[in-house]
């Protein structure tokens, strides 16, 4: 077991490497095609991959006996968890690409994992109380934010701030996905859901821009890496690791996203951060995993 926890770990860090260098892949392919063009064509070769995954999941499965044919109530959850958390996506992901093609790769990293901070505060829709460290790690963001992002005139770029607008909408995807994943297969769930989102990516695209081939195929790889390696390969491996990894150690590794977003940035892009910019997302990173320890005392006590 302790082997397999082990394995578990390297693949959810292996995970936040793709996912980190993703903002790569996007950032480059907004130079080629439309934002709409890019996550209709992503989403849907994710979904493609998924496909491929559930008919292996579920081969393996058969061969061992553990194969369940879910039942009317489950498909009927199913097809309806896919399409909102679908909808939601397409929302998330479309404001993300936007802010993107106006910030830094590092920036839009660092940004977009927020959605770990914003959670809990929709617990107070719920008039659930918020623990103390959770206020705490807010101010540490918030400041790290200011010294990520704030410019001279006191106020948060376009870029900056449209990429936390889709950090709120990835929180929603986050509660959404929190309700239907316990009912349903959580493969075949992200499978629909990506279909879901490319579908109206798609639309979106012959409506308000102008597709062609050419520009498509010019921007083929990071197209295919964020569509098959971080939508398809990426979540695959994270379904696989969480069965052996415990939640709190989980979540605690895929907040290196962030960090391979600075440095694949600094790499790839030769967006090299600040020292202004470095301490903001230091604090920042303090802030996601500090939040997350309370997780992980519980579980251990």
């Amino acid at each position: 077991m302790k082997n397999k926890a082990i394995v578990g770990n390297i693949l959810l860090i292996i995970t936040a490497l793709i996912w980190g260098c993703a903002f790569v892949a996007q950032s480059v392919g907004m130079d080629y095609v439309g934002p709409f063009t890019f996550n209709g064509t992503r989403c849907i070769i994710g979904g493609i991959v998924l496909i491929i995954a559930n008919i292996i999941f579920d081969a393996v499965k058969k061969k061992n006996g553990t194969y369940r044919k879910p039942s009317a109530e489950e498909k009927k959850e199913l097809v309806k968890g896919g399409i909102i958390c679908g909808i939601i996506i397409f929302v998330a992901s479309t404001v993300q690409q936007f802010g993107i093609a106006q910030t830094t790769v590092g920036k839009a990293g660092f940004i977009s994992v927020l959605y770990i901070l914003i959670v809990p505060f929709f617990g107070l829709l719920l008039k659930q109380k918020l623990p103390k460290m959770i206020w705490i790690c807010c101010v540490l963001a918030l400041a790290g934010l200011y010294l990520l992002c704030m410019n001279e005139s006191f106020t948060l770029s376009k870029g900056d701030f449209t990429v936390l607008i889709s950090a709120v909408a990835f929180a929603v995807h986050i509660l959404a996905i929190d309700h239907f994943a316990p009912k349903v297969d959580c493969v075949k769930l992200s499978c629909i859901q990506f279909l879901v989102g490319g579908s109206i990516c798609i639309l979106c695209m012959f409506i308000f821009e102008k597709p062609n081939i050419s520009s498509i195929l010019n921007a083929w790889l990071p197209i295919l890496y964020a569509g098959a390696l971080s939508g398809g390969v990426g979540y695959t491996l994270q379904t696989v690791a969480q069965k052996w990894t415990k939640p709190s150690v989980a979540s605690l590794l895929m907040s290196l996203e962030s960090v391979f977003a600075v440095l694949a940035g600094a790499v790839i892009l030769r967006q090299i951060p600040t020292l202004r910019e470095t301490a903001g997302c230091i604090l920042m990173f303090i802030s996601i995993i500090i939040i997350q320890l309370p997780e992980k005392r519980k579980e251990n006590k």
